[in-house]
């Protein structure tokens, strides 16, 4: 039994000195971003991504929990704004506040998330003009603190948030190419003019 212990407790000293020696050459930034073309004029697109309430609506974590508790304080689309989430275990907990916004071009957000751990990144919308409408690159930056950074090693960060990036870029598409198509297909207002002349004397 003592042996057993004995080889258990090698064990786990050595686990222990491979994440502590790993992490001092791995690296702790991670970037990724992804972007799609989106075929609708910017002040569509804008408009689905400069408030947290319209973000909500091509999210794709919503899918993870239907039910997650979900609260915005402040004026949403102004610097300062928070949107607050409670969910199950696949969503955790958190908030994200808007940290800057420049009108049709970009917003920058801060994620603050609790649970399942603790963690922060700094993310981004941006919109750039193209020959039939928009790119929209959605994104964030990250860091993952010592000697945790070695769990890189065995975690394929990109593939992860690669199906849930294109899947949440696909819905801000799709949601802003169809707001854009029934804005074109409404009846342009009528203007009325009075025929009524006052004639002075």
């Amino acid at each position: 039994m003592k042996k057993v212990l004995k080889f258990i407790g090698i064990l786990i000293l050595l686990v222990v000195a491979f994440f502590l020696i790993a992490g001092l050459f791995v690296k702790k930034e991670y970037h990724f971003e992804r972007s799609v073309s989106i075929n609708a004029p910017k002040a569509v697109v804008w408009e689905q991504v400069s408030t947290l309430g319209n973000q909500q609506h091509w999210s794709p974590w919503l899918e993870h929990d239907p039910n997650m508790q979900q609260k915005i304080e402040g004026v949403d689309g102004t610097v300062g704004a928070v949107h607050s989430w409670k969910g199950n275990k696949e969503v955790g907990s958190g908030s994200q506040t808007i940290k800057a916004l420049y009108p049709m071009d970009k917003i920058e957000t801060s994620l603050d998330f609790k649970e399942p751990y603790e963690s922060h990144a700094d993310a981004y919308v941006t919109l750039a003009d193209e020959a039939n409408g928009v790119k929209a690159t959605w994104g964030f930056d990250s860091k993952f603190p010592y000697p945790m950074n070695a769990m890189m090693l065995f975690m394929n960060m990109d593939k992860a948030m690669d199906t849930e990036f294109n899947k949440g870029l696909a819905k801000l598409k799709d949601i802003s190419e169809k707001n854009a198509a029934a804005a074109a297909a409404a009846p342009a207002p009528v203007v009325t003019t009075d025929s009524t002349a006052t004639m002075a004397h």
